[in-house]
């Protein structure tokens, strides 16, 4: 699967009304949900203003793929702090993060949430439906950050 489609399909997976734009606060909830932790509004507001080209206040596919690719800028420092994260949540030695691996380091930090609230994390992001995230998929989700 090319880079791109990878991406369409995140955008897809973030776009959860299917009106092929991303509003702040689309961005906001998926961002939680990929990150563990909630963006402030500001924030939300600041990434928004700077990939919203035609100044909607919403992101299209074409201004949410610049956006990640503008991201792509700063990748391979990010790959090596992006493998350290990654093995913090890879715990059961599989290569992988699973729903308990995630489960567990989402309690560590602090968030105490089940394995169906962790299963439905890693949906938004497994590109390849076996319902856990390689390292590639976990890199696209933290670009995503």
């Amino acid at each position: 699967m090319a880079a791109s489609d990878e991406f369409r399909r995140v955008f897809s997976a973030f776009d959860q009304d299917g009106d092929g734009k991303i509003s702040t606060a689309e961005l906001r909830l998926c961002m939680k949900a990929a990150l563990g932790g909630d963006m402030s509004a500001e924030e939300v507001q600041a990434l928004m203003a700077s990939a919203d080209a035609d100044g909607d206040g919403l992101l299209d596919e074409e201004e949410f793929l610049r956006l990640v690719r503008e991201t792509d800028a700063g990748k391979e420092e990010q790959g090596d702090r992006c493998r350290e994260a990654f093995g913090m949540y890879e715990m059961e030695g599989r290569g992988c993060i699973t729903p308990l691996s995630l489960k567990l380091m989402m309690s560590r930090l602090g968030l105490h949430l089940d394995v169906v609230e962790c299963q439905a994390m890693i949906r938004r992001f497994d590109l390849n439906g076996d319902g856990l995230l390689t390292f590639d998929e976990f890199k696209t989700m933290m670009m995503m950050a």
